[in-house]
């Protein structure tokens, strides 16, 4: 599976990077309910969204409560604003550089990224990296449209329509459950990537069937696969 994908598909926020390694996702969440809250419109979240501490939980909570005004938008736009400075102060994956430089130079696979983050802060640390000209253009993240971030398969289609494949003969790479039933829904072949016990048990109970640890396990095989 790994080493026979002609075109591989990565999600951003975790197999590339920990984008809020340095600017913490629960300090961005705070930030986008304040930012709701000053505009009178955190009634729109339940008391559980509230207290999140994730993201995209809070954009998709008003993505589903919003009357189309325009909220939807300027909140897409602030998260954005907030991914952007994340970017700056975000940790590489171990191994994901070299991976990436290997599957792409010496292999000959295609690449392409798939995200819920905004196609731009990926753009931006791939730039910074030296990576972007192994996905360019191929960055195909979240729109204004919250309906189809991942679980919905929206992102993966767009790239393999982009990149000319077949969903056979594309391999993604993410770590959570909604890459993982994006990947289902497409019918493109998944390969979990989990840093902890606890990524990899929910990987699993969600029906990953190949999970790995480290991204040098992949590195290796591809370069076994490269030499050969």
């Amino acid at each position: 599976m790994i080493t026979a994908a002609d075109y591989v598909l990565f999600d951003f926020d975790g197999p590339i990077c920990r984008l809020f390694a340095g600017h913490q996702a629960h300090k961005v969440a705070a930030s986008l309910i304040d930012w709701l809250e000053e505009r009178g419109r955190h009634v729109l979240l339940t008391k559980d969204e509230l207290a999140s501490d994730d993201p995209h939980a809070v954009l998709r909570a008003v993505g589903r409560s919003s009357a189309g005004d325009g909220l939807v938008v300027a909140l897409e736009e602030e998260l954005t604003r907030e991914e952007l400075r994340a970017a700056a102060t975000a940790r590489p994956t171990p191994w994901a550089d070299p991976l990436i430089r290997t599957w792409r130079a010496v292999v000959g696979s295609r690449l392409a990224i798939t995200t819920n983050n905004s196609p731009q802060v990926a753009r931006q640390y791939l730039t910074g990296r030296g990576l972007a000209e192994c996905f360019l253009p191929h960055i195909y993240g979240r729109t204004t449209d919250l309906s189809l971030l991942k679980p919905d398969p929206d992102c993966l289609n767009r790239a393999l329509t982009g990149l000319g494949a077949r969903p056979s003969e594309a391999l993604m790479i993410g770590d959570t459950p909604s890459d993982l039933h994006a990947a289902q829904r497409a019918d493109v072949p998944f390969l979990g990537y989990a840093r902890d016990e606890g990524r990899r048990e929910r990987l699993r109970a969600a029906g990953a069937e190949v999970v790995v640890e480290d991204l040098e396990q992949v590195l290796d095989l591809v370069r076994s696969a490269a030499r050969t």
